[in-house]
């Protein structure tokens, strides 16, 4: 048999036996993804006994609070740890104040106190936002021309937030990004004494995507005239994205969407280091995966797991994700 000659192979360039084997494979990521990585977003609307599919988002469904427990309970002992609650209102009466976003017969406040109750150990954010529970669709309060009134914004949810905080949240994260919000959330906590019992998570780089169309059929939160460009950063603009991390006092920073701004996620972890960094894989980038998997074009385990391998190892050390419930399967195996 003739000599195989390696002379003109560099050592250092032989790879692959460092990833033979599936464990030294598994040696080579600098984290894994674990279930208390994972928080899970969940709509509750404000029919108590509500069960219904949102067909735009396979899988996931509107909940009312009389059937969180038999929702919630299979997942905890699965090991769910958190949620993220985004209140879906239906019946109320809405105003340019997004008043019954509040509300202590709401659907949110309603939901904390369900599970805190249900669920001690169980890890409960809320999605602080006016857009559901405004007339108007938009995140904050308007000028008389519809643009953005930013100062009277900035203290509607912080006080939407604080109310939450009373009600037992254990993080609040406001998801607006109205200009200095973080800051006007944080003194609210303090003046509240909360400031030391409540994690304030900051949706630091939020882009105006095309990712949110499901979310916004789940929530009901489409604005009724024009977008929300003006606050929400421009896709391309990663200048303002790094401007954009600031923390303000915020807890935790978190990045949305997440699979198409990497960078982003890479961006805040180097100019964030010593805070945990989130990402939101959104509704349409979780669609997206699912109807990939449904047409054949790959596994839906395996996509599902290339697409947040890359977020964390971007940096993301929390994944907010609609296959949380899936995770929750697959890394029991």
């Amino acid at each position: 048999m003739p000599a195989v000659l390696y002379a003109h192979y560099v050592a250092r360039s032989i790879l692959q036996g460092g990833y033979a084997h599936p464990l030294s494979r598994s040696w080579q990521n600098r984290r894994q993804l674990t279930k208390s990585m994972l928080m899970y977003p969940i709509f509750i609307t404000d029919d108590p006994d509500a069960e219904v599919e949102i067909a735009s988002l396979p899988g996931q469904k509107r909940w009312g609070v009389n059937r969180l427990e038999q929702f919630i309970a299979p997942l905890v002992a699965k090991g769910l740890t958190s949620v993220i609650l985004f209140g879906v209102p239906l019946t109320c009466e809405k105003d340019g104040r997004g008043t019954p976003a509040d509300d202590e017969a709401g659907p949110v406040i309603l939901a904390i106190k369900k599970l805190r109750s249900l669920f001690p150990s169980l890890y409960i954010a809320c999605d602080v936002c006016l857009c559901e529970y405004t007339d108007h669709g938009h995140c904050g309060l308007l000028n008389s021309d519809g643009t953005i009134n930013n100062a009277p914004s900035v203290d509607r949810i912080a006080q939407v937030a604080v109310n939450y905080a009373k009600a037992g949240a254990h993080c609040v994260a406001p998801s607006d990004m109205m200009d200095g919000r973080i800051k006007g959330i944080k003194q609210g906590l303090i003046n509240a004494g909360l400031g030391n019992k409540c994690t304030l998570m900051s949706y630091s780089a939020k882009f105006a995507s095309s990712l949110y169309g499901p979310f916004r059929d789940a929530a009901g939160s489409a604005p009724s005239f024009g977008d929300r460009k003006c606050y929400q950063l421009p896709p391309s603009a990663k200048g303002l994205a790094r401007r954009a991390i600031a923390t303000e006092g915020a807890d935790i920073i978190m990045v949305k969407p997440a699979l198409p701004y990497l960078d982003i996620i890479a961006d805040a972890a180097q100019l964030t280091p010593d805070h945990p960094l989130a990402c939101y894989q959104v509704s349409g980038e979780y669609a997206m995966v699912v109807a990939g998997a449904r047409a054949g074009v790959y596994d839906l385990r395996t996509m599902a797991f290339e697409s947040v391998d890359s977020m964390i190892r971007a940096g993301a050390t929390l994944i907010l994700t609609y296959f949380t419930p899936d995770f929750l399967d697959w890394l029991a195996v």
